[in-house]
């Protein structure tokens, strides 16, 4: 008897790369990523857990690869995989469609960063006041990031990378019987 299962771990290898080289690229606009948009793609076919390991560990292994890691890392990376997670149960019953991913991507690049701005006025002492006037045009540049990506990447991703049956990995084992 014959014992299969399927993977997509190759899938995710693909999507954290796209996101690590774009995050890399020099001189690239402030807060200008596709995270989120590739999270969204990944979070319709992955389930809750899936949703949120691929947003914490693109945080989590591009900052080990980069800056290394900090109170920033858990908490970006938290909230990556939270957003995921979020994006599961909206995109559950929803399609993948360039709509969709605004309505959900907008929200959520809002939310992610009033949570993060919080980051200097509690570990670093940056008064408040601060933090939200700098955090004002970040947040407008990474709201113009997640309206880019959501209309150009997120379609794509879904349908290139997460819908490809043959990206997947299948692990085959002959059982006793």
């Amino acid at each position: 008897m014959k014992l299969s299962f399927t993977t997509g771990w190759l899938k995710f290898l693909i999507g954290w790369s796209a996101v690590f080289l774009f995050r890399l690229i020099p001189f690239r606009p402030p807060n200008f990523e596709p995270m989120l948009a590739t999270v969204m793609p990944f979070s319709k076919r992955y389930g809750i857990f899936g949703s949120f390991l691929f947003g914490f560990l693109g945080i989590a292994l591009f900052d080990a690869a980069t800056s290394g890691w900090g109170i920033w890392t858990a908490v970006t990376a938290v909230c990556y995989g939270l957003l995921g997670f979020a994006a599961h149960f909206f995109f559950k019953n929803r399609d993948a469609s360039v709509k969709n991913f605004l309505i959900f991507g907008i929200p959520g690049t809002v939310a992610y960063d009033a949570i993060t701005m919080m980051i200097g006025p509690v570990f670093d002492h940056q008064p408040f006041a601060v933090a939200l006037f700098g955090q004002i045009p970040f947040t407008l540049m990474h709201l113009l990031g997640t309206i880019t990506f959501s209309v150009l990447l997120s379609p794509a991703i879904y349908r290139f990378v997460v819908r490809n049956e043959s990206l997947e990995i299948s692990w085959a084992f002959l059982q006793k019987t």
